[in-house]
């Protein structure tokens, strides 16, 4: 199985590649911004453009597109995709999508006009006026989405792998569907405000390893919202978290008999909300055993990944491999006094092979 982390600015695009009985299988989570796809300003292709045009010429298909949430750092770049390519639905065989209309009738509430997402197409070259169309009637259209919620518990097994929901919950949309605001023109919702990147990685852990330290979880309900789930491939497990919040994650795994004596053990940790310190908390990491954490981020209007989360991955793995999808972001964050206390390891990932 390959994980490629394709450079999605400051949000996720990921793309899991599998052969089964002799035919490729891919797994697209997510877009990223727009730009992971095609820059308008710069007439340049992105990673995702890239990626599906090799699919294509490949003769093969994206067998599976998970939308985890409809944050702009996640869903701009499919957007983009849909709107340039009239045949981008040929494409796709299925899609993972708990849009705000699908979520209302789950509930049987009133839907959240703030949750409607559209698509816009030129209907006219020449006048270039927008003809604006709901993303989710598209797919329906199109056929490609069956309108099922992907919720937590929830199992689904083919293509030689099986998937294991672990969020959101039915409070978690619920709260999505009442609550959720549209905010836009602010690159600092639900980020960090201040890169922390000048403390030393040593004096994160000293500051955490005391009684009185006290984890802030992040309370954005978009991100509560997110698409996270294990997926096992023979007797290999991989965890994709998403956005999401940390100690709903955990109470999930106990559920599934998980503990920290007992720790889920996987191939590679897709590391929550591009490494911001609100979204992995110590329990987590204690409950999930692995060598491999990907942080997906450029650091751009966010300021992820905190450093406060590496230094909490550390001092609980020691031997932890960080897999970054940017060189400045790999290079600027770790200190040579962080290099000199630690034996980091820290790596520039194009492509995980398992």
């Amino acid at each position: 199985m390959k994980i490629k982390l394709l450079k999605a600015g400051n949000g996720d695009s990921i793309l899991i590649s599998l052969n089964v009985r002799n035919h490729t299988r891919n797994i697209l989570i997510d877009g990223g911004v727009s730009d992971t796809y095609y820059s308008q300003n710069s007439n340049q292709e992105g990673d995702l453009k890239r990626e599906l045009n090799s699919i294509k010429k490949k003769g093969e298909i994206i067998d599976l597109l998970i939308l985890t949430h409809i944050d702009n750092d996640h869903i701009c770049g499919l957007l983009k995709w849909f709107e340039l390519d009239d045949k981008a639905h040929e494409l796709v065989k299925n899609v993972w999508f708990n849009s705000g209309k699908l979520i209302a009738n789950y509930f049987n509430e009133s839907e959240n006009e703030d949750l409607k997402v559209s698509l816009k197409f030129f209907s006219d070259s020449k006048t270039g006026v927008n003809e604006a169309i709901e993303f989710e009637n598209y797919l329906s259209g199109k056929k490609i989405w069956d309108k099922k919620i992907i919720i937590q518990g929830q199992e689904f097994e083919g293509c030689g792998i099986k998937i294991q929901i672990l969020s959101p919950n039915e409070t978690q949309l619920k709260k999505l569907l009442k609550e959720y605001k549209r905010v836009t023109g602010d690159p600092a919702y639900t980020s960090g405000k201040v890169k922390d990147w000048n403390k030393n990685i040593k004096d994160f852990i000293e500051e955490e390893n005391r009684s009185d330290f006290k984890f802030n979880q992040d309370r954005s309900v978009n991100n509560g919202s997110s698409i996270s789930f294990i997926l096992t491939l023979g007797d290999k497990r991989f965890l994709f978290l998403a956005d999401s919040h940390p100690k709903g994650i955990v109470t999930q795994l106990k559920t599934l008999g998980y503990s920290k004596d007992k720790p889920l053990e996987v191939e590679v940790m897709k590391v929550s909300h591009h490494g911001s310190k609100a979204n992995t908390n110590k329990e987590l990491l204690e409950i999930v055993k692995t060598e491999n954490y990907i942080i997906s981020t450029d650091s751009s209007g966010n300021n992820h990944p905190n450093k406060r989360t590496l230094a909490r991955i550390l001092n609980v793995n020691p031997n932890a491999v960080f897999h970054f999808n940017y060189d400045h972001v790999r290079n600027e964050v770790f200190s040579a006094q962080d290099r000199q206390d630690f034996q980091i390891k820290s790596r520039i990932t194009k492509e995980l092979d398992f």
